[in-house]
Parts: structure tokens; C-alpha cells; sequence
């Protein structure tokens, strides 16, 4: 690893030397260069002999003064990405003057331009990009903030707070430049500053808080985007009465506004009072967005509404410390994701990720502690183990404290720490001041990384069922030894019939089975699920009074991040998938029953006569779950869950069970488990009994069927595509040419794209005519590429390298770069071809994109991290294509992605 590149540690973190109590900045943008008036009133707080020390990259400095009083050379110092003013007064006033030029800011850091607008992506450490200042999230200011741009063509000027009265700030001048300035009340670090120039249109409401107070909603975009806004504006007035319901958090300043961007590294941004959004998590119309979209958009939405109070009014000391903002922020708007729609669909979608994606992190070279103890590129650190895991610690915390006393600590937490930066520990110590308890072994989930797995035994003796439960977790980089965990285990026992049988419903249904552990037990609800505290590396727990058919419900809801292995016979998977009256503990007993028989078929012939106990099982619990959806009723959880039923598992999951194993026989078992069940199930009948016949909607009962139908055709046309294939072109096109939305467009493309039997130049011909009727749409445009770069077919590397040259590609773009090239890293059958050639052509990109967007680079590169896992031909494929870009000119972002990947154990 180059010298240059040093790691920063939580050990060595110390308060910053001053505070800054105002900021003023003047932007002056001119076409090719900006100039950036930053003066800082300045105060010390620490030792006195303290120089001060400002971040900035690529600036080009102008002036610097102290107190009005021009500094000489030997006063200050530039080196690096630094600037340093020795002997600065105990209290002074400081400015700096920078040059910048956003029109060539290719990174999409700092200032930059897209478009035609001018905008600003600050976290983690874009600030710097913008004029000199501490740029770290435990230095708080309050902001003022003045733009001057040309009036004709940057007619709207906005940052953060609130907009200065217009007699004072936005007055035109004569040179035909309009100024405006704005005033943000509230303090805050430079990651959450904004600033957004262009000519924008501009969609209107309003907001009546809990406290009567009227807060104008501003939502802006390109003018050719803003007719898509209406239902982003809709899911933001439901998440702000759902904040002050669920947390008592009121919105604090005059005006809300979102401003949707076409070139931005991330989904959003949560900067104070001025939300800027990758237009891809915030239009929607049903023609330009999927069902998956328009929930991505509600969440999305909320999620970076929530962090007005989970990440700005209370924000995170440093940036070991992210996941108190967005972990806490992401189960936040899981929570109210659950409250819109079903909560069983949204754990199901969060933990079917999670396994997917987090657990491979957690168990890779990339694998870090919820909260790290140190990094390279802390761009590298926007992680799912930051995200999604930390959501699930939060969602734990919530689980051992219970809703209402959770509150409590939230409330404690939000006051304490207003306007200031905290820690994790200051979030754990609200909540256990608040609630009484005393969590000390809790904390171990932001210290250790890894996924935690939980074996389970159980043994019969009469009617007593006892489970001896063991939880262990592997060495990771750093962490070769781990202590054991705090794992609410939520579970249940249920009969054949699915009665439960413990707890106030296990009165009611008449049993008589009771528990007793060495662990706490718990019973916060009545529905007969039951919470007992894994403290200890084994635990006993003992049912007594279980009939002969009972069966445990384990990890219900999915009650921490942790894997299982908990062997049990299919007939009783299958009864769990059928009957058990938790709807994330059936979906989960199906994947696993599913899983069984996929990974008992490896290194089988593919016409082996006997089918597994497994498959049987699968077979069987298919065709029952099919004569449920007959009767299931339309009320936005019932058909999706049954949708999620019938979807076979993501074959990096199975990677994930049997590491080791090669992930193409993977895929050979996967389809050869679904052509069975195709023909298991008359799936046309299912499809046609969920087709709607009113125009869209983007409720839950229609998405459910729409999910229903969708994988049914799916099933179907596996079949037809075989035995009838002018039928299967037929049925698609027809779907095609009827839908009247994006979701069964999509569906129906996708459905073209995969058939085997249809020549390679009708589908041209469809995706041709699909392209040149949303031609004008990016978001279709860029779900039109992601289609072709699933297509499971042979060849699809050599189409994807085709459409790099399309004219619609724009390489720059960081939506179309995932859209075509991060999608086809997840297509297992083509990007792990044994050939490796989509690993040599991922290398390619890496090297090439890292050159202009090192964030994207990296994103890219992390599809090689976990290599390991595969067999040792692919994972030697693999580590070859890291070599290539290990000897390549990288940014710091792509090299430690790459060395810590080629340096695993």
C-alpha cells in the first residue's frame, strides 16, 4: 500500500482546537470558475499552542486573512491537503478566498455541475473541494450562505435554512446577476452544507406541524422531470406526521425542500433543510417507474427527512461513528416503510438483502465492525454493515427494550445531544438510562465484526422438547477471536395445524406447553412468540408440553443478524412454510427448505431418477401455496408474501451456505429446480386470476398481485419457452404491447430478452421499439440497459460492451454506469463465466472509471472483494483481475478496496 496512504484510527481522534461559531460564505459562480468567500469566526477551545489547520483540495487559494490583516508567507503554510495558520489569536476572525472550477469536477464532489445546474455533494469530505475549512462532522456552525450567478440562467439560487427576506438578499444587479442568501439557524458540520443554481421548475405544498406551525415544501427539478415529483411529495407529508407520531420529532425550520439531480455518486443527501436526491429516488410516474421504484422512492424520501433530527440536529462526532446516524436512520425508515405497507414483506425484502449482500461483506476481506476502528477512504465505509447491519443492531436494541421504553431512550438521546456531536456510546447510554437496563455485553455488536452463527440441536424426551442453542463467530480481518454476542432470539411452537402454543395464545388454544432456560425469557406480545437472551456460547432451552407434532418457529422476525444452521427434516420445513402464523418465519422455512434441495443436488446428474426428500418436500409445498393464493385476499401482504414463497433464493446466498462450491453448478441446480416446478403448477391459471383490470396503482394489494402474477409468468414461461415457444413470444409480446406501466413493461422486455427460442433479431427489433418510445426518459433508458445486462443468456458480456458504445451510455454518469455495468457483476451465469472474461472486462472498468469518479470505481471494484468464497479455478480468475488493477495509478478509494481484498488470509 503507498506511504501516502496512512490509516485514520478512533484511537487516535482528539477535539478539534477551535470551534467556529458563524460561517459566512460568498459563492460568485461564473462560467469555468467559481469564486468561494469563506470567513469563519473563529474561537479556541484547546491548547493554546495549536496552529490552525484547514482542509482543501484542489483549490486554487486567492487571499487569507486574520482579522482583516493580509497574511505573509511565513504565517501560514499550504501542504498537502492542508492549510495551516500558525499563531492564530484566541478569538478572531479568519477568511479565505478560493478559485474553483465545478465545470470540471468529474468526481461529482464538493461543487460540480450536472447539467445544467451547479450543485454540491459534501459528505463525507467534499467541503474540502469547495474553500478551506475543518472539514469534519465535530466542528458545528451556523451558516450564512450568498449566492451571485447569472439571472437568466441560474434563476433559482438555494441552500440551507431559511431564505433571507428578498429587500435584503435578492436584489438583481446591473451586470444582470441576481444575489440571494440564506441563513441556516441550526449548527452544523460543512458535511451537511448545500448549495443548488440552475433553472429549475418548481412543485408546491404545504405541511401543518403537530405544533400548528406551516412549513412550505418545495420540491425542484429540471423542468422536463418535475411532473414526475407528485408522489415523492405525497410520501414526504406521510413521513413528517409519521416522525411526530412514532418519535415526536416537529420539523424545525420555515421551508423543506428536495432538489433532484441526474449525476450523483449517492441516492441523497440529507444536507439541513435542502435535500438534494438522485432523480432515481424521486420520480415517479407509472410510466417511468417500477412498483419497486415508487416504494424505493417512499423510503428513500423518508429515510433523508428522518436524519433532520438522526443525523443533522444531532449528528455523529466523527466518521467512525456513522452508523449512529444511518443505521439509526435506516431502521427509522424501515419502521415506517412496515407502518405504510405490510411489516412481513419489508422484513422479508430487508433480510433477503441482508443474507444476499451484508452477510457475504461481514464474512469477506472488506468485513469491518458496525462501528470501525479504522479505514483508508472513509468513502470506502458507506457500507451495508454501516447501513443495514446497523440497522439491525438499532432493531435489536428496540427489541430488548420494547417500543415504549425505546422511545424513551430516543427522546433521551435527541435531547441530550441536540445541536452537539455524539457517539455510539452516547446513543447507548440514553437508552439504558432511560429503560434501567444495563446492556454492556449489547455493545459488542458495534466492536465485532462478523456475522454470528447460531447452531441449534434439539432433543425429544417424552413431551419435552429441549433446543441447545450455541452461538460462535468467525475470525475476521483484525478480530481473530470474538466474544460471545447479546442475540434476542424471538421464537414460537406451533402444532400441525399451525395453533400456537405458547404464551396468552397458547392458553387460548388450550396448551399446556411452558418454557424453561438459563437464558431471560420474555413475552412483550400475545401472539405466542416469546424472546429469550443468548448471552452465554450455549444455552438450554426446554419445552415442556409439546406434542409430538409440535414444531419450533425460530428466529421470528428475523429477531437479530445472524445466521442459522438448524438441521430438521423437509415434512417439518414444509409445515413451518405452510402453516406457521408468522409470515417472515414461513418465508424463511421455505428458503431453507429450498435451499436444501438445491444443495443436495450439486455434482448430480441433472436426469437423476430419484428426487431428494427435499425436492419432494419443495415440490409439494409449491403446489399448496398456489391453492392458497386461489383464496388469498388483496390486502397488500397475503399474494406478496406468496410471491416471495415461489422465488427461489439468490444463488450468492446458496454460495454463501457452501462456500467453496462452484457457483455455475450453483446455477445448474437453480434452473433445473425451476424448470421442475414449472411444470409442477399450472401457472398461466395463477397468472390470469391476478391480472387487474383498473387503470395503475402503486398500492400494496396491486403490487402484491402484480408480484403474484409477474412470478407466475415467469414460471410459465420457463415451460412455453421449451414446448411452445411461438406461443411464449406471443403471450410476451402481448403483455408488452397492453401494459399500461412500467412494472409489466419491464416484465414482459425482461421476459423477451430471456426467451431461448426467439431469435436474437426480434428481440432486437423489441428492444429497439422499447428504446425509441422512452428514449426521452433517463430512468426507463437506464432500466433498459439494467434488463439487458441481466440476460442470463450466453453472450451478454459481448451485448454489454456493445452498449457501452450506445449513444444513450454516458460513462460520466454514475446512473448509467450502474445501470448497465454494476448490474451485469450480479449476473451470475455471464460475469462468472469460466472463461473469466467478465472479470478481465470488470478490470478494464475499474481502471477507466477510477481515472474520473473513484467512488463509482470503488463501488465496482467490490465486486472482486469476496473471492474467497468461490471454487479455488474462479476465486484464481478473480485474484488475477485484482492484480491487474492492483498495478494500475489508483485513488486511494480502488486501492484499499483492492489491497485489502488481495492481502486476505
Amino acid at each position: 500500500m503507498p506511504e501516502s496512504l496512512e490509516p485514520v484510527r478512533l484511537a487516535d481522534y482528539r477535539p478539534f482546537p477551535f470551534q467556529v461559531h458563524e460561517t459566512k460564505l460568498d459563492f460568485d459562480i461564473r462560467n469555468g470558475e467559481t469564486t468561494v468567500r469563506c470567513e469563519m469566526s473563529v474561537e479556541r477551545q484547546g491548547d493554546a499552542s495549536a496552529p490552525l489547520v484547514l482542509n482543501g483540495v484542489d483549490l486554487r487559494l486567492m487571499a487569507l486573512t486574520v482579522d482583516e490583516r493580509p497574511l505573509g508567507g511565513n504565517e501560514y503554510v499550504v501542504e498537502g491537503e492542508t492549510l495551516t495558520i500558525f499563531d492564530v489569536p484566541d478569538s478572531c476572525l479568519v477568511q479565505v478566498v478560493t478559485r474553483i472550477q465545478p465545470e470540471s469536477n468529474t468526481a461529482l464532489e464538493g461543487l460540480y455541475k450536472s447539467g445544467s445546474m451547479y450543485c454540491t455533494q459534501c459528505e463525507a469530505e467534499g467541503f474540502r473541494k469547495i474553500t478551506y475549512y475543518p472539514d469534519r462532522p465535530d466542528v458545528l456552525s451556523r451558516f450564512t450562505t450568498t449566492i451571485s450567478a447569472d439571472e437568466q440562467r441560474f434563476p433559482v439560487l438555494l441552500s440551507n435554512g431559511n431564505l433571507v427576506p428578498p429587500a435584503d438578499s435578492s436584489a438583481a444587479t446591473a451586470a444582470g446577476r441576481r444575489t440571494v442568501t440564506w441563513r441556516d439557524p441550526f449548527p452544523k458540520p460543512s458535511y451537511l452544507f448545500a448549495l443548488v443554481a440552475g433553472d429549475l421548475a418548481l412543485l408546491e405544498d404545504e405541511f401543518v406541524t403537530c405544533s400548528g406551525r406551516r412549513v412550505a415544501l418545495r420540491i425542484y427539478s429540471e423542468p422536463h422531470n418535475i411532473g414526475q415529483c407528485d408522489y415523492a411529495m405525497d410520501a414526504l407529508k406521510r413521513a413528517m406526521r409519521w416522525d411526530e407520531q412514532r418519535f415526536g420529532r416537529e420539523y424545525d425550520l420555515d421551508i423543506f425542500m428536495i432538489v433532484a439531480v441526474e449525476s450523483f455518486n449517492m441516492g441523497a443527501m440529507e444536507n439541513k433543510g435542502l435535500n438534494v436526491f438522485n432523480t432515481s429516488y424521486i420520480l415517479a410516474t407509472p410510466d417511468t417507474a417500477t412498483d419497486a421504484a415508487y416504494q424505493r422512492v417512499e423510503g428513500v424520501v423518508a429515510h433523508e427527512y428522518f436524519h433532520n433530527w438522526s443525523g443533522n440536529r444531532v449528528t455523529c462526532r466523527d466518521w467512525f461513528q456513522l452508523s449512529l446516524k444511518e443505521g439509526f436512520t435506516v431502521y427509522r425508515d424501515a419502521e415506517f416503510s412496515s407502518d405504510m405497507n405490510s411489516r412481513t414483506i419489508k422484513r422479508v425484502e430487508d433480510v433477503e438483502f441482508l443474507r444476499s449482500v451484508q452477510f457475504a461483506e461481514d464474512g469477506g476481506p472488506l468485513a469491518h465492525s458496525v462501528r470501525p476502528q479504522s479505514y483508508m477512504e472513509i468513502n470506502n465505509f458507506y457500507t451495508t454493515t454501516v447501513y443495514e447491519k446497523g440497522a439491525e443492531v438499532v432493531r435489536m436494541m428496540a427489541t430488548i427494550l420494547g417500543r415504549e421504553r425505546f422511545r424513551a431512550g430516543s427522546d433521551a438521546y435527541f435531547a441530550r445531544h441536540d445541536g452537539r456531536a455524539a457517539t455510539v456510546e452516547d446513543f447507548l447510554d440514553a437508552m439504558e438510562s432511560s429503560s434501567g437496563l444495563s446492556l454492556p455485553q449489547f455493545r459488542r455488536w458495534y466492536e465485532q465484526a462478523g456475522t454470528p452463527l447460531v447452531t441449534v440441536s434439539q432433543v425429544r424426551r417424552g413431551d419435552e422438547l429441549t433446543l441447545t442453542v450455541e452461538q460462535s463467530c468467525p475470525p475476521t480481518p483484525g478480530q481473530p477471536n470474538k466474544a460471545p454476542f447479546h442475540i434476542p432470539l424471538a421464537f414460537g411452537l406451533i402444532d400441525a395445524a399451525g395453533a400456537e402454543l405458547l404464551g396468552e395464545s397458547g392458553r387460548k388454544n388450550g396448551s399446556t406447553a411452558t418454557v424453561a432456560t438459563d437464558a431471560k425469557v420474555e413475552n412483550p406480545e400475545s401472539d405466542g412468540t416469546l424472546v429469550t437472551h443468548l448471552t452465554a456460547p450455549r444455552t438450554a432451552i426446554a419445552l415442556t408440553g409439546a406434542p409430538d407434532d409440535a414444531a419450533v418457529s425460530f428466529l421470528r422476525g428475523f429477531s437479530a443478524p445472524v445466521r442459522v444452521r438448524y438441521p430438521r427434516p423437509p415434512a417439518v420445513l414444509r409445515r413451518l412454510a405452510e402453516r406457521d402464523t408468522d409470515g417472515f418465519a414461513r418465508w424463511d422455512a421455505g428458503q431453507n427448505l429450498i435451499a436444501e434441495s438445491l444443495l443436495a443436488a450439486l455434482g448430480t446428474s441433472p436426469d437423476a431418477a430419484e428426487d431428494s426428500d427435499a425436492t419432494r418436500e419443495v415440490i409439494a409445498l409449491f403446489r399448496e401455496l398456489c391453492q392458497m393464493a386461489a383464496d388469498a385476499p388483496d390486502d397488500g401482504e397475503a399474494k406478496a408474501l406468496l410471491a416471495a414463497m415461489v422465488t427461489l433464493p439468490r444463488e450468492t446466498w446458496l454460495l454463501d451456505l457452501l462456500p467453496g462450491t462452484d457457483i455455475l453448478e450453483i446455477a445448474r441446480v437453480w434452473d433445473a429446480l425451476a424448470d421442475r416446478l414449472a411444470g409442477a403448477v399450472d401457472w398461466l391459471a395463477l397468472a390470469s386470476a391476478n391480472r387487474t383490470s383498473h387503470p395503475y396503482r402503486p398500492d400494496s394489494a396491486d403490487i402484491a398481485r402484480r408480484q403474484l402474477r409477474h412470478r407466475a409468468l415467469w414460471y410459465a414461461l420457463r415451460r412455453l419457452d421449451a414446448d411452445d415457444p411461438q406461443r411464449a413470444a406471443a403471450l410476451l409480446a402481448d403483455e408488452l404491447a397492453n401494459a399500461d406501466n412500467l412494472t409489466d413493461r419491464l416484465a414482459a422486455l425482461q421476459g423477451i430478452i430471456g426467451l431461448q427460442s426467439l431469435p436474437e433479431a426480434d428481440k432486437a427489433a423489441h428492444l429497439e421499439a422499447f428504446y425509441r418510445r422512452w428514449s426521452s426518459q433517463a430512468l426507463v433508458v437506464d432500466a433498459w440497459f439494467a434488463a439487458q445486462a441481466r440476460n442470463p443468456l450466453p453472450g451478454t458480456l459481448d451485448r454489454v460492451t456493445a452498449l457501452q458504445k450506445h449513444k444513450a451510455f454516458d460513462g460520466a454518469n454514475p446512473n448509467k454506469v450502474r445501470a448497465l455495468l454494476l448490474t451485469f457483476t450480479t449476473n451470475v451465469r455471464n460475469f462468472h463465466a469460466a472463461d473469466g472474461g467478465g472479470y478481465r472486462w470488470a478490470a478494464d472498468q475499474i481502471l477507466a472509471i477510477d481515472q474520473y469518479n473513484p467512488q463509482v470505481a470503488s463501488r465496482l471494484a467490490k465486486a472482486f472483494a469476496d473471492w474467497q468464497r468461490f471454487d479455488a479455478a474462479r476465486g484464481a480468475r478473480i485474484r488475477a483481475a485484482l492484480e491487474t488493477v492492483a498495478a494500475g495509478r489508483l485513488s486511494n478509494d480502488v486501492r484499499e478496496v483492492v489491497d485489502k481484498s488481495l492481502n486476505a488470509s
